[in-house]
């Protein structure tokens, strides 16, 4: 999963931050699903490669995951999703793991729910509508 990550990193399309990532998505079936960042002129419209790897897997019906693998250049850190990028991870459940690595392969893991804690997830949600049934 990582050299996964490693590999997703070549095809990223950069031209304003010069900057690579690639995320390789492990499904609950074992299928691995590559993403890269893909930058824009309107900054805002940019989506990280965390993000391209889980909407490519969700256009596809996945929808369960047991591990993601985030590669880039930094060579002194382990690079670390983006908030919005952990946003998007916990949405689909806060056990799995997040594997951040450096250009040597060495990583960090942390499960998704340990990156966002508090987080608003789907079960928020259902939550409020209970709180609210209950009120009303």
């Amino acid at each position: 999963l990582l050299k996964s990550s490693r590999d997703a990193k070549k095809a990223a399309y950069m031209p304003y931050s010069k900057f690579p990532v690639g995320a390789a998505l492990l499904c609950a079936d074992g299928t691995v699903i590559k993403g890269c960042n893909v930058e824009n002129a309107s900054y805002g419209l940019s989506i990280c490669a965390e993000r391209t790897a889980i909407v490519k897997a969700v256009s596809e019906g996945y929808r369960k995951f047991k591990a993601i693998a985030i590669s880039s250049d930094l060579k002194n850190s382990h690079i670390v999703p983006c908030g919005a990028c952990r946003q998007f991870l916990v949405e689909f459940g806060t056990d799995w793991d997040v594997y951040m690595t450096k250009p040597d392969l060495s990583y960090k893991m942390m499960k998704t729910g340990e990156l966002l804690p508090l987080s608003f997830v789907p079960e928020s949600l259902e939550e409020e509508r209970l709180s609210n049934s209950i009120k009303g």
